[in-house]
């Protein structure tokens, strides 16, 4: 998967698209995790302020960094 778009590059759609081939559900929580990462969120629902252009995708993937 390459880098995220760039938010002055690109509009919501293709954000939108990214983060649903970066993070895919696979409808299965005890497999895929992704849930956990996002505090019970969708990935989706989660980089909404990336998609939206409010914030950077790396800026929203810190609030799930593991610490």
């Amino acid at each position: 998967m390459g880098n995220p778009p760039e938010i002055s590059e690109s509009t919501i759609e293709e954000r939108r698209e990214y983060i649903k081939k970066r993070f895919p559900c696979i409808a299965d929580c005890d497999m895929c995790g992704l849930c956990k990462v996002f505090h019970g969120k969708d990935a989706e629902t989660a980089y909404a302020d990336y998609i939206q252009g409010n914030r950077s995708f790396l800026e929203v993937s810190e609030d799930y960094r593991r610490v």
